[in-house]
């Protein structure tokens, strides 16, 4: 396939081929996700048959989620909600039968599983908040009849919970109103007693992991004291602590757990890229034996219980995820599936991570994509170009969490449209230790907006970008990165691309969802606190909708009718802000989405409505938006885009 040629965007944003896999404990069993009719359904096979797998659900909406094996060697577990409104159920589905069993059958409620054990076979122990909107109860579910029995009505308000391998509660979690968070141990008596304190600038970075399995040790990852979480364990008796593993530069965020005493053998870590360490020596030759098969960065996607089995998925930036099936004993690779076969032999964008100073010094890491025909930086000791490109800055949501190196989707993607995509890992993002992650509070639309515009500096001082042909797009945080950049630099981007992301600030916080009480303080901290006159008041002066009158830019709005997270008013709005003052908007919205795309037709239409409008205003490649992908979308145009629909439908190339 030639640099030029124009990669269909169902082959990046269509369902995968397979995804997911799991293996069963006992190693006989592996299932993945894989469409049936289009859409993602379940499907099992024996691990020496993967040629001869089978679909167990045949779902013709948003497809279940992900499974996990149970530990009963019987069922499949997955969560499933209703287009998009996160009111996720528990699903138990019978391996030999076909039978699916709704464990959790409560309308309204949204449930999760909180703990499976190998000790505890026939039951899992589940989270429900059908009691207080706010806060989860735990039940213990026995999963072949779904009888359930109350563990521990939540009266208290904790925010989260953590059992033994018996399925005995041992650790909660209580917010603090002022801001941090205790996490009380249950004493001999069964009552809950305070036993670690988590100071307000460590909540996102400190989290439990979990007991080992004689109920002695605590494994978590712990910033307390220190910049990066390490690996940490805690003696549960007398409180002593035990760096296990730590990186300076980046937090230690992944572990690998022995079977038997659910101790880590392993841990992971990224600056950069992310690696694995051995803990346990008799697994470095494991660890040693992978990174030395070039086979891209690797993950541990599923084990079995004795660990003699190991489903393994990697990628590299120019290779979509594969999986493969690690045995330990011979240390043999064999290939499972790749995720996305029609994209092989395809010239695809080589990722470069780059560091990037903001104007106070900040480092930030941010991964560069260009388009092959125009990447020259063979010839150079830095990224370069043959000459600059329009560029896409493409911002994560969350924000607290962060772009990592690989293959990428949308990178890949509009890279094949002929532009070059930046990705920053701003001040805010998770993953660099929590002062990088503190220096965010507080500053939506300030010095988190400043970063972004400082890598775009970087960009044209770097010869890479066309300074009059950028463009800004994100999700969910990056959506209201996208409006803030509009309003406060407003000829600094050409267009801007808006996908689920707030407008207001205030009403952003006064309609989050109930469940997300637990973390409300932390969630204030980061974006602002509205109790106070000067609080409020920089809400507003940092909404986008209240400056709305300065955008001069044309913008796209996509939103899904259902997002619990960002209301479709976020939307309304921002779109009728927009129309009131003159400014060209296209508004897009999903029906049957929530907070993103869930059913692939969705996101195709809305990347075809997407790479039509960047090329009117940067000028690069679009694919033609076949009727087709339109009648199997939701999406309605509730503003303009009639421009744009019958430009890409009419057939657009190269300008």
């Amino acid at each position: 396939m030639n640099d030029s040629a124009l990669i269909p965007r169902a082959h990046f944003f269509g369902n995968p081929a397979r995804r997911r896999p799991v293996i069963s404990p006992d190693g006989r069993w592996i299932a993945w996700l894989a469409p049936v009719d289009g859409v993602a359904n379940i499907w099992i096979a024996e691990r020496e048959r993967p040629e001869d797998a089978r679909p167990l659900t045949f779902d013709k909406g948003r497809g279940p989620g992900a499974p996990a094996f149970a530990q009963d060697g019987r069922h499949l577990l997955f969560l499933k909600d209703a287009d998009g409104d996160e009111n996720t159920h528990v699903y138990a589905l019978d391996i030999e039968t076909g039978a699916i069993r709704d464990l959790t059958p409560l309308p309204g409620a949204r449930c999760g599983v909180m703990a499976a054990s190998r000790l505890v076979p026939d039951s899992i122990l589940v989270r429900i908040n059908d009691h207080d909107p706010r806060f989860h109860d735990i039940y213990s579910i026995e999963i072949a009849t779904g009888r359930r029995t109350l563990v521990e009505r939540n009266d208290a308000g904790y925010a989260g919970y953590w059992a033994d391998s018996r399925h005995v509660l041992r650790l909660a979690r209580l917010s603090r109103s002022e801001g941090g968070a205790v996490v009380r141990r249950r004493d001999k008596a069964g009552s809950w007693v305070d036993w670690l304190d988590i100071p307000a600038d460590d909540m996102n970075t400190t989290s439990l992991s979990h007991l080992d399995a004689a109920g002695r040790t605590l494994y978590l990852y712990d910033s307390r004291g220190r910049d990066t979480a390490a690996l940490v364990a805690m003696d549960l008796a007398g409180g002593e602590a035990t760096v296990l593993a730590e990186d300076a530069r980046a937090d230690v965020d992944a572990m690998l757990i022995d079977g038997d005493t659910y101790a880590p053998i392993a841990w992971a870590s990224g600056y950069e890229r992310r690696r694995y360490h051995a803990l346990d020596q008799r697994f470095a030759a494991d660890i040693a034996a992978l990174d030395a098969a070039n086979i891209g960065d690797w993950s541990p996607a599923s084990l079995t219980n004795d660990l003699s089995y190991w489903i393994v998925t990697t990628q590299s930036d120019t290779r979509p995820g594969v999986a493969w099936i690690y045995d330990r004993v011979s240390r043999r690779l064999e290939k499972l599936f790749e995720s996305r076969p029609e994209l092989a032999g395809a010239s695809l964008a080589r990722v470069h991570p780059v560091r990037i100073e903001a104007r106070d010094g900040l480092e930030m890491v941010a991964y560069l994509s260009l388009p092959p025909a125009s990447d020259k930086t063979a010839e150079a000791a830095s990224p370069r170009t043959a000459a600059p490109l329009p560029l896409v800055l493409v911002v994560h949501g969350g924000p607290a969490t962060r772009d990592h190196f690989g293959f990428d989707p949308e990178a890949q993607w509009l890279a094949n449209r002929g532009y070059a995509v930046l990705k920053v890992n701003y001040r805010g993002s998770l993953g660099f230790g929590k002062a990088f992650l503190s220096a965010g509070n507080g500053q939506w639309g300030l010095a988190m907006s400043d970063n972004l515009d400082d890598a775009v500096d970087w960009a044209i001082a770097a010869g890479i970008a066309d300074p009059a042909r950028i463009a800004i797009t994100g999700g969910s945080y990056g959506g209201y990165a996208v409006l803030a950049a509009l309003t406060r630099a407003p000829d600094k981007y050409a267009c801007g691309v808006d996908l689920v992301g707030p407008s207001d600030l205030e009403t952003l916080i006064a309609t989050i969802p109930p469940y997300w009480e637990v973390m409300r303080k932390a969630f204030l901290r980061s974006v602002g606190d509205p109790s106070t006159p000067d609080g409020l008041a920089s809400l507003k002066d940092r909404s986008p909708l209240h400056r709305a009158g300065e955008i001069r830019r044309p913008l796209l709005i996509g939103h899904g009718a259902n997002d619990p997270r960002v209301k479709q008013a976020e939307a309304d709005q921002m779109a009728a802000a927009m129309q009131a003052n003159g400014i060209p908007v296209t508004y897009a919205l999903f029906s049957d989405e929530g907070h993103g795309f869930g059913r692939p037709e969705n996101a195709i239409c809305f990347a075809g409505l997407e790479e039509s409008f960047l090329s009117l205003h940067l000028g690069g490649q679009a694919e033609a938006l076949e009727f087709d992908a339109l009648e199997a979308s939701s999406m309605r145009l509730l503003m303009g885009g009639e421009g744009l629909v019958q430009a890409s439908t009419a057939a657009t190339s190269a300008p």
